[in-house]
């Protein structure tokens, strides 16, 4: 059969099942594979070393999001009708869900850090954001590929990531307990705060043409 899609626009109903499988060639982003990369601010003095935390995290982040894009509409009123025009950008919170083991290593090391913001006992902390403020990623990872002989590669893609700058905690979640809660494990969520954020590519080439940022 003749590629339909040569030669100018088709009549939607021309289309087949074999031209989407041609378009879906690469089998399609799948949620569960992914990666976060979580970073701590030194001064927190993790009693487990800050790099074991970082590296539990990517093990033990269950879930967490590919960021929307938002940009707020201002309304200018005219003869009855309403003029839409591009506002400013803002940018949701990352929530992350992180698996709880036995350690707590992962919420022990959350809770200082927002202890080091605002402290429990009084209303101190510290007030400079460049020490308290720390860079994340989330990677999209692909499936391996198998070679000609039907051998893996072993080697994951990294089909797109985004970059979060100045992040830092503003709420960890309670953790239910109860005698009812059988066959589980504990998990609790964290609601980080985002200036912005940046999309790379496989490359780690910002597809937005951002240039190079200064690290928090």
């Amino acid at each position: 059969m003749a590629n339909q899609f040569t030669g100018g626009p088709v009549s939607p109903g021309s289309r087949t099942l074999n031209d989407f499988k041609n378009r879906i060639s690469g089998g399609g982003a799948r949620p569960n594979l992914f990666e976060c990369e979580v970073t701590f601010p030194d001064d927190l003095n993790l009693e487990f070393g800050g790099n074991d935390v970082e590296d539990t995290t990517r093990f033990l982040i269950k879930s967490a999001q590919l960021p929307a894009s938002t940009i707020n509409v201002i309304d200018i009123p005219f003869r009855g009708r309403n003029l839409k025009i591009a506002g400013d950008r803002t940018f949701d919170p990352w929530t992350i869900t992180v698996i709880n083991d036995t350690d707590f290593k992962i919420r022990n090391a959350f809770e200082k850090w927002m202890n080091y913001m605002n402290k429990h006992e009084d209303n101190s902390g510290e007030l400079n954001p460049a020490n308290y403020q720390r860079n994340m990623k989330v990677y999209q990872l692909g499936k391996a590929e198998i070679n000609g002989d039907l051998t893996s590669s072993n080697q994951i893609k990294v089909l797109k990531q985004y970059e979060f700058y100045g992040t830092f905690p503003t709420s960890i979640s309670a953790i239910d307990l109860s005698y009812d809660q059988a066959d589980t494990i504990e998990e609790f969520t964290v609601d980080l705060q985002v200036q912005w954020w940046d999309a790379l590519d496989t490359n780690n080439v910002s597809i937005l043409g951002s240039g190079d940022e200064e690290e928090f």
